[in-house]
C-alpha cells in the first residue's frame, strides 16, 4: 500500500533540488537519531535539539510505532508536547551482525513547531531524512550528515526563521474570543485557491483519491464523525505513511470554511478537527485526560481551549481498538494482503464499539456523482489543452481499469452491500406511491434536482473550461476507472499538478458549506420566528405530543445529546449575564435535501441533531419525508 502511494507521487529528483533550499524548509526544533538495540531498546544515539525541548523518553516511541520490523522504510508523523509536530524516517537494513538479529533498525526524526501548520510542513524534509536514514542505516557512526544539516535548518533562538508561506488565523471563532493563533496555508483553506495548483512531494494531499478508493462511501460518515468532533481512531498496521496522510487529510475537509465561520455563534465548537497522527499506548495517559477536558468542556462551553474537542489518529498498537473508552469512533484497516483477495474488502466503522456504521443509499448516489464528476473535470482539463478541441466533441472518459474499487455499483456487487445501509421500506413505499401517481415525472424531477446539487459541488474547478453536469452516475453508457487514484496524473512532467486532490478538498469544504449554512439559515428563521421577548412565543407544550411523534424519524430523539444524553432546554449567555432559553428548531425533509442527506435515514437525521447542538446549542426535531392525501398520510 505505502509503495503504490509513493510510486503516484511525482518525481523526487524534480522537485527535491526546489525543496532543498532553507527558504522552503520549516526550522527544526529538533533533529535526532533512534537505534533499536536487542538488549536496550530504543535509545537516541545522536540530538540536537532546541532549549526546553524534551526528547529523551518521549520520541523513541512515537518515532518507532510497534510493527515496523515487518518493513523495510516508513515515514512516520506524530504530535509532540502539542507545540511541535514530528516526523522520522525509518529503515529497517539487513546486515551480517547476528547480535542484531540480522538486522539495524534506525530512525531519523525531526520536530518542527506547529506553528507552521497542523504538520509543521514537516513533509518537506522527508526525502531529506530518507535519504540520511539510508545512509545511516549502513553505519550509525557517520553523523556528520547530521550536524551539517542541524546547522543549516535549525531555528534561530528568536524562535525561527519568518515562515515563507502566509500564515491565516487558525479559526475565526478562536479570533472573536481574543485568542489568535497563526497557521500554515498549509492548513486547508489556501490549498483549494486557483494559484496553488501544485504541491510539494511528500504533501498528505497526495493520498486523497487514494483515500476515496480506500473508503468508498464510508468517506461520508466518517467525514460527518470529524464535523462533529468525534475522537477517530484508525486502527491499522505498518506501514503507517499513508496512515499518517489519511489522518492529515480528514481533518482538512472537515475544517470549517472561513467563508460559514462568522455564521457560528462564538461558543461553537472548534473549526478544526485536531489530527494527532501516529499515537502508542505511551499516549494513553493523555487520551484520558483530554477526555476528562471533553467533560470539563461541556460544563464550560465559553472555554477556549482545544483540548477535548475531538481528535483523529492512526495507531498499530491493537490496546487501543480494545480501550473503546478512549474513542468515539473505530476505523479498522483490512490487511494489506487483502487488496489482493477477489473481493474488494472495506474497512469496517464502528461508532460506539459494536455498533457498525454504514453510508446511506444517499452516501453512495454522492459517492459515484463525485467519481463521475472527477472523471468530467479530467475529461475536461484534457480537452481544454487541446486547440482544436470542442466542448460538443468530448466523449466520455476511458481509463485504464484494474480489479481495485469499482466506481458504479454494479450488478451482483455484495461487497456494497456490507458498507451501504439497504433502502427503507418508508423509501420504497414512497417512491413507489410517487411513480403511479406521477407516472414517474416526480421521481424524475427529484433525481435531476439532487444530481445539479451534487453537480454544483465540484463546478468551475480545474483549469479548462467551466464544468458542465456530469451524466447521471446511474447511466449505463458511462464508461468510469474503477480507482480514482489513476485519475492522478502524478509524474514529472506534471509538475506537481494537483488539480484533482484540489477539487476533492473543494468538493468537501463546499459540502461543509452547504450542510452548516441551510442549518444557519433555520436557526436565524426560527430565532426571527420566535423571538426571546415575544411572550407568546411558541413552546413545545403548545404541540400535540403525537402528532409530534409521528413527524420524526425511527430511533431520533429530540433531547439526545451529543455524548448520548439526555439535557434540559439549550439556553445562551448573555452580555449581562442572563441566561436565555434557545428555541428547538425543526428541520423538514426539504432542508435535509439541501443539505445533501438522507431523508430516509435515522443515522443522518441523529447526525443534524447532534450538529445542532454541537455549533448552534439547540435541539432539533427532523420531520419526515413523507406523502398526505386529504390529511391522512399514507407513507
Amino acid at each position: 500500500m505505502a509503495s503504490s502511494r509513493r510510486s503516484a507521487q511525482p518525481s523526487a529528483s524534480t522537485s527535491t533540488t526546489a525543496l532543498a533550499s532553507s527558504a522552503a524548509l520549516p526550522p527544526l526544533s529538533a533533529l535526532f537519531l533512534i537505534n533499536f538495540d536487542v538488549k536496550a531498546g530504543y535509545t537516541i544515539v545522536w540530538k540536537r535539539a532546541a532549549p526546553a525541548v524534551e526528547l529523551e523518553g518521549l520520541v523513541e516511541y512515537k518515532s518507532l510505532p510497534s510493527g515496523l520490523h515487518t518493513v523495510s522504510d516508513d515515514l512516520i508523523y506524530f504530535v509532540h508536547d502539542t507545540q511541535h509536530a514530528g516526523l522520522s524516517a525509518f529503515v529497517n537494513e539487513p546486515t551480517e551482525e547476528e547480535e542484531l538479529r540480522n538486522a539495524r533498525m534506525i530512525a531519523v526524526g525531526i520536530l518542527v513547531p506547529l506553528s507552521y501548520g497542523r504538520l509543521g510542513r514537516a513533509w518537506r524534509h522527508a526525502e531529506n531524512l530518507k535519504d540520511m536514514a539510508a545512509k545511516l542505516a549502513k553505519d550509525a557512526s557517520q553523523t556528520k550528515p547530521l550536524e551539517l544539516y542541524w546547522e543549516q535548518h535549525h531555528a534561530a533562538a528568536d524562535g525561527g526563521r519568518k515562515s515563507p508561506v502566509p500564515s491565516l488565523p487558525a479559526s475565526p471563532i478562536q479570533d472573536r474570543r481574543g485568542h489568535k493563533r497563526n497557521r500554515s496555508a498549509s492548513d486547508g483553506a489556501a490549498l483549494a485557491g486557483p494559484a496553488e495548483h501544485k504541491l510539494s512531494t511528500y504533501h498528505p494531499a497526495w493520498s486523497l483519491a487514494t483515500m476515496l478508493d480506500t473508503f468508498g462511501p464510508l468517506v461520508f460518515p466518517i467525514y460527518r464523525a470529524a464535523l462533529l468532533r468525534k475522537r477517530i481512531l484508525i486502527s491499522c498496521h505498518a506501514p503507517v505513511h499513508q496512515m499518517c496522510d489519511f489522518v492529515y487529510n480528514l481533518s482538512v475537509l472537515s475544517n470549517i470554511p472561513v467563508s460559514i465561520a462568522d455564521d457560528l455563534p462564538p461558543s461553537s465548537t472548534s473549526t478544526r478537527l485536531r489530527p494527532l497522527f501516529t499515537i502508542g499506548v505511551h499516549d494513553i495517559p493523555f487520551l484520558v485526560e483530554d477526555h476528562n477536558a471533553a467533560k470539563r468542556q461541556r460544563l464550560n462551553p465559553d472555554a477556549d481551549d482545544e483540548s477535548g474537542c475531538g481528535w483523529i489518529a492512526c495507531t498499530t498498537d491493537s490496546i487501543l481498538a480494545v480501550k473503546d473508552t478512549l474513542w468515539d469512533m473505530l476505523i479498522t484497516i483490512p490487511p494489506e494482503h487483502s487488496v489482493n483477495s477477489k473481493d474488494k474488502t472495506w474497512p469496517v466503522v464502528e461508532c460506539p464499539r459494536g455498533a457498525p456504521i454504514k453510508a446511506t443509499q444517499r452516501d453512495l448516489r454522492r459517492f459515484n456523482a463525485l467519481r463521475a464528476g472527477l472523471a468530467q473535470l479530467v475529461a475536461t482539463e484534457e480537452d481544454g489543452q487541446r486547440p482544436d478541441s470542442h466542448a460538443s466533441e468530448r466523449s466520455p472518459v476511458r481509463l485504464s481499469t484494474s480489479h481495485s474499487a469499482r466506481l458504479v455499483r454494479e450488478e451482483g456487487d455484495e461487497s456494497m452491500d456490507k458498507i451501504v445501509e439497504p433502502q427503507s421500506w418508508s423509501a420504497l413505499a414512497y417512491n413507489g406511491f410517487m411513480w403511479w401517481a406521477s407516472a414517474g415525472e416526480q421521481i424524475r424531477s427529484e433525481e435531476q434536482e439532487e444530481t445539479a446539487r451534487d453537480a454544483a459541488l465540484l463546478a468551475d474547478l480545474g483549469n479548462g473550461p467551466s464544468m458542465h453536469i456530469p451524466p447521471s452516475p446511474s447511466r449505463t453508457d458511462l464508461t468510469l476507472t474503477e480507482s480514482i487514484a489513476s485519475l492522478t496524473r502524478h509524474d514529472a512532467s506534471d509538475e506537481g499538478d494537483a488539480t484533482i486532490e484540489l477539487a476533492i478538498i473543494a468538493y468537501f469544504h463546499r459540502l461543509t458549506t452547504q450542510i452548516v449554512s441551510v442549518l444557519a439559515d433555520i436557526v436565524e428563521s426560527t430565532d426571527e420566528a420566535y423571538p426571546p421577548e415575544d411572550p407568546e412565543r411558541y413552546t413545545d407544550a403548545d404541540a400535540d405530543e403525537d402528532d409530534e411523534t409521528d413527524l420524526l424519524l425511527p430511533g431520533s430523539d429530540s433531547n439526545r445529546d451529543v455524548d448520548g444524553s439526555s439535557d434540559t432546554p439549550r439556553v445562551r449567555q448573555q452580555e449581562n449575564g442572563d441566561q436565555e432559553e434557545l428555541e428547538a428548531i425543526k428541520v423538514d425533509s426539504h432542508a435535509m435535501e439541501s443539505m445533501g442527506l438522507d431523508v430516509w435515514s435515522a443515522s443522518d437525521a441523529g447526525f443534524v441533531q447532534d450538529l445542532a447542538k454541537r455549533y448552534f446549542a439547540r435541539d432539533a426535531t427532523i420531520e419526515a419525508k413523507g406523502v398526505e392525501v386529504c390529511g391522512v398520510r399514507v407513507c
